[in-house]
């Protein structure tokens, strides 16, 4: 592959992600609405704002390389959004929405480090060491969102589990069976 359709791809994989954040930065706020748990929450706004200076790196870089800021529609982070506003759907309550909103969020962060890890390469082999040096910023940040989730997800999984034991048993209980059979179920 020549320099220039190297750098042709590096551009074109900017703009995808321009628009991928753009969409994340639509997306993160109905995202904390649903969220439960009061660190979650916190996690969630604190990555908005991260999110929103993602964005920020990648117009600096197209600006410096004389491009238009514009995105390109990302078709990977919309399916992945789509995904996670089904979840958003669901009748999850507690614990259990805040595990359903981990999931959503880890399948984020991955599709980010994937794509932030090949645009930091393009940007080092085509000697662009500013670019470089946001790109990095970036990836390192979305690196440590991924690992704060892990983090909350051992003790939110948890707590969605103990939940959802708790209302299996109270469901087997010969009071619940007898209201769900006067209940015609």
């Amino acid at each position: 592959m020549s320099e220039n359709s190297l750098k042709e791809l590096y551009l074109d994989e900017l703009r995808d992600l321009y628009d991928a954040e753009n969409q994340l930065i639509k997306a993160l706020p109905k995202i904390v609405k649903a969220a439960e748990s009061d660190e979650l929450r916190t996690g969630i706004e604190e990555h908005l704002e991260q999110t929103k200076g993602h964005a920020q790196r990648i117009e600096q870089i197209l600006e410096a390389l004389g491009e238009a800021v514009k995105g390109k529609k990302c078709k990977g982070m919309a399916g992945v959004l789509a995904e996670g506003n089904e979840m958003l759907g669901e009748d999850f309550e507690g614990a259990l929405m805040d595990s359903a909103i981990i999931s959503a969020a880890q399948r984020v962060e991955h599709y980010e480090i994937a794509a932030y890890g090949c645009v930091r390469e393009w940007a080092e082999l085509l000697g662009e060491n500013e670019a470089v040096s946001l790109l990095s910023k970036t990836l390192e940040e979305e690196k440590e969102t991924d690992e704060k989730l892990t983090e909350l997800a051992h003790t939110i999984n948890r707590e969605a589990l103990e939940g959802s034991e708790g209302e299996e048993e109270e469901s087997n209980t010969p009071k619940a069976k007898r209201k769900a059979r006067s209940a015609g179920a």
